[in-house]
């Protein structure tokens, strides 16, 4: 056993029995290769990365490899989860020095942390045009005890360059005809083939769903426009869902698709995709009333609830893409398998999913629709409403056989970005779930009831746990395993609580999350604030590294400062506190020529921006819970999709701790009554569900 051993993060405990004399990032490592003069191997990855996995079984657990590192390195393991900050810096440098990045990051550092080389995985024998790992460290010891003067200067260049980098310009705010502009751009570069944005491996772009249906939603006067861009995104995620990146058997979504085809993904499953995609296609249903979109929320909900939750509340990071040693071994099928577990109904399923014996993926198959419900009922003789229940029927017959496979391991800690992610996924979940909209569709409505509350258990239980267990003694932490708490902390982690935190106070009223959502943003402000406008990621008091990073692009996870943000808004929008739109506009300035030049790195911040310049619209109730008139107020304002609106309600008159966007508003004729405000002017105030669906759609 290493020093690892004693750590709480999941990916730092598998490698906690390599031969490899790793430490954990600290003081310890870094004063040990000051003392001995010996350059860092710094190794960053995460639990579920399969990548990670194949580099320490061939390298780290290789006995000649781990002498020799140790012999000539300082060995430093990071879980890039715990630190995001340290990712950052380091997968910049990667990018700078080789075009690209990935995990496992691999980068060796002087004693004073500067990079002078670096790249991902490496084999241990020299393969897919890439060198030997035995050869690298070989070369780079060498080099160190022979040509110091070149890795010095490379180590000055690099921080020049993230120096450079890390210098954020401010720019004019984005306006409404840059926002047309954008949504434009993004639709034509849009894989009408396939679904998606570029080519192999292609992700899940939920960020930019999310911005082209806001703007959709906002703009619904250009018909023609809107026509085609809710077509593109209503085929997009038809496409991830009905591909293999879905897990159709057991709910959720994998990382990304290998290919352009959605077909075979990349197959662990993360918190954060899962939560974004969520919403994605919680939206997508609101305005379409597409019945398949409803279903993937409530199985990708389902298997967070029974595979992703904590017994006290929170969430988990993800699930591993192996088990028993296997890439996707737990998630594939062979037509023999098929069979055995559906019998008679095999036909009906392999003409679904194209099963054959050859398989689609390494003599397996990856499930992935290949005839949709119209071409299966007219193959099989039925109507065309059968279908569904029927692939329902067999995917319930193949969860059962799945569960007796062993299972890919679980990354059981839980972070307070992406938990925040996803209490904010629950908590609009369990307040719109059941508002039936005026749908014609089949509607069960006591199972959307018992969803409903089921969803806002989950979402007030992991409030609750996220306030409590990350928040001792009122400090927020970033990271929590097994009662022990990371003493780190980041901007996203506020951001994306507060986001959290106030979905849920629109989802039940309850003034506590509203109160812990505000304390949190004035801590936010006050350790991450940049004077210079926007946020850093890491605290003021937060450890010195070789830059305090200011990431603003959004990668898998959506920017802290694009976060931030949109909390802010929100904020301003809640309290009619200037200082909270103020610092709003700051950040926003800092994104305006990136967002135009790559949309598509930008997508958190466009939905930002469009609804800054666009207006909040502030809706307040007044009346009593339960009483008939303040219900269906409440029901017309979640009855559709209304990106760019805060909802805060209660009873009359309201308490001191309530929201000031409910301050001095009073019951018209002694009923419950709805204020709309927008731009500093209020509407008639009213008690008639017909007005208010007008004034909230002008």
């Amino acid at each position: 056993m290493n020093r690892l051993s004693q750590s709480a993060s999941p990916y730092l405990l598998q490698h906690a029995e390599n031969p490899v004399d790793w430490y954990p990032w600290g003081e310890e490592a870094l004063a040990k290769a000051k003392a001995e003069d010996k350059p860092i191997f710094l190794s960053i990855g995460y639990a579920a990365c399969h990548w990670c996995h194949v580099m320490a079984h061939e390298s780290f657990e290789d006995e000649g490899t781990a002498a020799f590192m140790n012999e000539h390195f300082i060995n430093v393991k990071v879980d890039r989860e715990e630190r995001p900050d340290i990712d950052s810096i380091y997968m910049q440098a990667v990018i700078a020095m080789t075009g690209s990045g990935g995990w496992p990051m691999s980068v060796f550092l002087a004693p004073d942390l500067k990079p002078f080389y670096s790249g991902t995985y490496f084999p241990p024998v020299r393969r897919y045009n890439m060198p030997a790992f035995k050869d690298i460290l070989s070369g780079l010891a060498n080099a160190w005890k022979n040509d110091r003067t070149e890795i010095v200067k490379v180590g000055e260049q690099i921080i020049g360059h993230l120096q450079h980098q890390n210098k954020n310009e401010k720019n004019d705010l984005l306006s409404l005809e840059h926002f047309d502009a954008i949504a434009n751009a993004i639709t034509t570069s849009y894989d009408w083939g396939f679904g998606g944005w570029g080519d192999a491996p292609k992700f899940p772009q939920a960020m930019v769903l999310e911005f082209l249906l806001q703007h959709v939603t906002l703009t619904k006067e250009n018909t023609e426009n809107t026509e085609k861009m809710l077509k593109l995104i209503t085929h997009c995620l038809q496409a991830m869902s009905l591909g293999g990146m879905y897990d159709v058997v057991g709910g959720g979504f994998s990382r990304y698709s290998t290919d352009k085809f959605w077909r075979v993904p990349h197959f662990e499953k993360m918190l954060y995709d899962n939560a974004l995609l969520v919403r994605a296609y919680l939206h997508a249903w609101q305005v379409t009333k597409e019945p398949a979109f409803k279903r993937i929320i409530e199985e990708t909900l389902g298997f967070v609830m029974r595979e992703m939750t904590h017994e006290q509340g929170g969430f988990y990071s993800s699930l591993d893409a192996d088990s028993e040693g296997e890439e996707g071994k737990f998630y594939v099928w062979t037509l023999d398998e098929i069979r055995e577990a559906l019998k008679d109904e095999s036909e009906f399923f392999e003409a679904a999913y194209g099963v054959s014996a050859n398989g689609n993926w390494e003599g397996n198959t990856v499930l992935q629709r290949v005839l949709d419900d119209a071409s299966l009922a007219a193959r099989f003789k039925l109507d065309v409403e059968t279908v569904p229940v029927k692939l329902a029927e067999a995917h319930s017959k193949l969860y059962t056989v799945r569960a007796s496979r062993i299972r890919p391991g679980t990354d059981d800690k839980i972070l307070t970005s992406w938990n925040g992610l996803m209490l904010a996924a629950f908590a609009e979940a369990a307040r719109v779930i059941n508002v039936e909209s005026g749908s014609l569709l089949p509607h069960d409505e006591q199972k959307d009831i018992n969803l409903q509350n089921e969803y806002y258990q989950v979402a007030t239980r992991s409030a609750e746990f996220l306030l409590s267990a990350l928040r001792p003694k009122g400090q927020l932490k970033r990271a929590w395993r097994d009662s022990t708490t990371t003493d780190a902390v980041f901007l996203e982690d506020y951001a994306a609580l507060i986001l959290g935190l106030l979905e849920l106070y629109q989802t039940d009223f309850n003034n506590k999350w509203f109160t812990a959502a505000q304390e949190l943003t004035d801590e936010m402000i006050e350790k991450f604030n940049d004077p210079n406008g926007g946020f850093f990621d890491t605290a003021h008091n937060s450890e010195t590294l070789l830059i305090r990073p200011k990431d603003i692009t959004d990668n898998a996870t959506p920017s802290g400062n694009a976060l931030a943000c949109e909390a802010l808004l929100k904020l301003a929008a809640f309290t009619d506190e200037g200082k909270y739109r103020d610092l709003a506009e700051q950040a926003l300035k800092l994104v305006g020529d990136s967002a135009l030049r790559y949309p598509l790195g930008f997508a958190r911040w466009l939905s930002a921006a469009e609804n800054a310049q666009r207006n909040t619209k502030q809706v307040a109730v007044i009346g009593e819970a339960g009483e008939e008139n303040f219900e269906r107020m409440l029901k017309v304002i979640r009855a559709e999709y209304r990106p760019g609106v805060v909802v805060a309600a209660s009873t009359y008159p309201p308490s001191k701790d309530a929201p000031a966007l409910l301050n001095e508003r009073t019951l018209v004729n002694g009923k419950a009554s709805a204020y709309v405000c927008e731009g500093f002017v209020c509407k008639q105030p009213t008690n008639d569900p017909e007005i208010l669906i007008k004034q909230l759609s002008k």
